[in-house]
């Protein structure tokens, strides 16, 4: 088996691994190789992504995350010379109960702390007025964030890879499956099913197979795939494309406008023997259409496009937060994993950040100590809320 060098391997060729290696790249250090294993990128959860973005989170870290990519993406196309496809168009919460609204309302006052000034509380008739199409009779109010709204996560990807490669990161795909290997508490290199490549810094951005990944370098993350699923309509001009992303509190329905279609969401959990297993469940429908029908009448008259229905995979951590920094009980292994359906949003910053932490040994741009890898085996997870 054949035997080469790298300075930085990243596994995983996704949106994350590819904000790594042009962050890396952008400092100086150019001796990177990504690996992917599939066949080109964006085949794992980045090409699945509905291509949301919110700065409307309940925790101060996830709402200067948000605030730091969005000043990142309005500088994209500048930057590396492709649109992000960034659309402020906003995103609605909606609640039916005084509970629902109450959340809501103490999410608020945490974002606009953590420095979200636009977001603001919303009536039935505001409701009715940003989203058309809801059927608002039972809603009490909700939240409205205006820079809000949506991104295109393969450009996002595109971008990053294409500026990296111009610095003179390798990216090689269909790689295999790739393996850490750890020597004495320390990396020494990957393995991959054709040779081995000698390095001392690799970097796990491997999507929901981040904690398989890990264990190949004997360290355990709380890192699992969740399958999620999404139901698209045939072409349906009843819903305009500045339709803000709007979302039911109540059940986490949730719908969007992209190309000229509906995109349906609902966060109901799928059992299955394969957690990786990403066969769309076309028994889901039946809860879905329920909910769309009620919440949006209009849709109806809609039909779904069984073709373009989907599922996918979160990379979900136990609070629901990314571990980003060095792994630990393994000197020369970085996670930048479990952002829990947020990764793309965030990636922009993210990939900085941890670069940060690599050259410099801090973070410098943003304080991530909430995000540290080290939290749950400390005991002080993020607090968690069903409401955002």
């Amino acid at each position: 088996m054949s035997r080469r060098t790298a300075e930085v391997v990243v596994i995983g060729a996704g949106v994350m691994g590819a904000s790594v290696a042009y962050h890396l790249a952008r400092r100086g250090c150019r001796d990177v190789l990504v690996l992917e294993r599939f066949d080109r990128p964006g085949l794992g959860s980045t090409g699945k992504a509905t291509g949301g973005f919110r700065s409307q989170f309940t925790t101060d870290v996830y709402v200067r995350l948000s605030l730091a990519a969005r000043d990142r993406l309005k500088r994209f196309q500048e930057e590396l010379g492709v649109d992000p496809g960034y659309r402020p168009v906003g995103y609605l919460f909606m609640a039916r109960t005084a509970p629902q609204l109450e959340a809501l309302r103490a999410a608020m006052v945490v974002q606009r702390a953590a420095g979200l000034r636009d977001v603001r509380e919303v009536g039935p008739d505001d409701i009715r007025r940003l989203s058309p199409a809801v059927r608002a009779d039972d809603l009490i109010g909700g939240t409205f964030g205006p820079t809000d709204g949506y991104i295109v996560p393969l450009e996002i990807m595109r971008g990053f890879i294409g500026a990296a490669q111009r610095l003179g990161v390798q990216f090689e795909y269909d790689a295999g499956w790739v393996e850490c290997v750890a020597e004495g508490g320390r990396i020494v290199g990957v393995r991959t099913p054709r040779d081995v490549v000698g390095t001392r810094r690799v970097v796990n951005a491997a999507g929901p197979w981040a904690g398989l990944v890990a264990r190949t370098a004997g360290v355990d993350i709380p890192v699992s795939p969740l399958r999620r699923q999404t139901a698209v309509t045939q072409p349906f001009p009843r819903l305009p494309a500045d339709t803000p992303m709007t979302i039911n509190v109540d059940d986490g329905f949730h719908f969007r406008v992209r190309d000229g279609r509906v995109w349906l969401l609902w966060p109901d959990d799928l059992p299955a023997d394969d957690p990786f297993d990403v066969t769309f469940d076309r028994w889901w429908l039946d809860g879905l259409l329920r909910r769309a029908h009620d919440r949006v009448p209009v849709l109806r008259e809609a039909e779904i496009d069984l073709d373009r229905c989907y599922c996918g995979l979160y990379e979900m951590s136990p609070d629901k937060h990314a571990l980003v920094g060095p792994a630990p009980g393994v000197e020369g292994l970085y996670l930048i994993n479990g952002s829990s359906g947020h990764g793309v949003m965030h990636s922009p910053v993210l990939g900085e950040l941890l670069v940060e932490i690599m050259l410099d040994g801090r973070a410098n741009t943003l304080d991530i100590h909430a995000l540290r890898p080290s939290r749950f085996a400390e005991g002080a997870p993020n607090p968690q809320s069903e409401i955002l």
